[in-house]
């Protein structure tokens, strides 16, 4: 994607998870404030995100991917997508059940199943 992997890991929190005050989006990645505001401030360098007043409260800032950065993960996505299905082509049946099998125990450790 071109990212590293904390710019890649807190655009992902927007795109996926939302807007978000640069503090609570600290708070997920589990750094400072103060490295999240470095870090947020090259990603607007590179317009991956913008921040907005929130609708709620004037005084408050709401950090949103756009359009680009969203771009920029569903095109990673879409590459990560395409290399796992050429590695399951060669895979046999019971390969694919293990695949399967352990992807449930992922889903159901992660809430998601």
């Amino acid at each position: 994607m071109g990212l590293s992997a904390a710019r890649a890991s807190a655009l992902s929190v927007l795109v996926f998870g939302g807007p978000r005050s640069l503090t609570e989006l600290a708070r997920t990645e589990g750094v400072t404030p103060a490295t999240m505001s470095k870090l947020v401030h090259a990603m607007e360098g590179e317009r991956l995100v913008r921040r907005e007043r929130d609708p709620s409260d004037a005084r408050a800032i709401r950090l949103h991917a756009t359009a680009r950065g969203r771009r920029i993960l569903a095109r990673g996505r879409a590459r990560r997508l395409d290399l796992l299905q050429d590695l399951l082509e060669a895979a046999s049946p019971d390969e694919i059940e293990a695949v399967r099998t352990a992807a449930a125990v992922v889903e159901r450790a992660l809430g998601a199943g």
